[in-house]
């Protein structure tokens, strides 16, 4: 059985959950999230734990019983605590600043590169070498911070680039003259 898939998802206060065939729809201070499951997994919910079950030991419910565990959990924690990615521009002359809701970032190439938060994602610029990006949508928030960073990803001779706060970036030693 998957171990993922076995473990109850505790509601916290002042979230709510709605199923309604096969639709979960959990809302929650900061939002509301919507999704359609797939039909071999079922949920049932008791005295504020969610449990998924599936119905057999095929291969395809076990792959699919713990991925949508994961993803109810995933809406639960983003609709009641959010989501945050923090991202570094490591660089002579690469900043990030914010205009309106875009963001522009200069990161050595011939023009600005400009991104807009979706909805109920939020970007925030602290400093001209940090970018915030907060949200209720694990999704959403992973996949403008990835967009961001393939700007100018890290590059492995001097380091400079676009990463993420805790990611460790692999230096290479150059090449060493005669």
């Amino acid at each position: 059985m998957s171990r993922i898939g076995r473990k109850p998802i505790e509601i916290p206060e002042g979230v709510t959950i709605a199923i309604d065939g096969h639709t979960v729809t959990v809302k929650g201070p900061k939002g509301e999230l919507t999704r359609t499951l797939h039909s071999n997994i079922s949920l049932e919910l008791e005295d504020n734990t969610l449990t998924l079950t599936r119905p057999d030991d095929s291969k395809e419910n076990r792959s699919l019983h713990g991925t949508t565990r994961s993803l109810v959990s995933n809406m639960v924690e983003g609709v009641s605590t959010g989501f945050k990615k923090e991202l570094d521009l490591v660089g002579v002359g690469y900043r990030a600043q914010k205009q309106g809701d875009k963001l522009v970032l200069s990161v050595g190439l011939s023009h600005p590169v400009e991104f807009t938060g979706s909805e109920g994602v939020s970007i925030e610029v602290p400093s001209n070498t940090k970018i915030i990006i907060e949200g209720f949508n694990k999704e959403k928030v992973g996949e403008l911070a990835a967009n961001i960073r393939a700007v100018r990803p890290p590059e492995p001779y001097k380091g400079k680039g676009i990463r993420y706060t805790d990611e460790f970036v692999r230096r290479k030693e150059g090449k060493t003259g005669k």
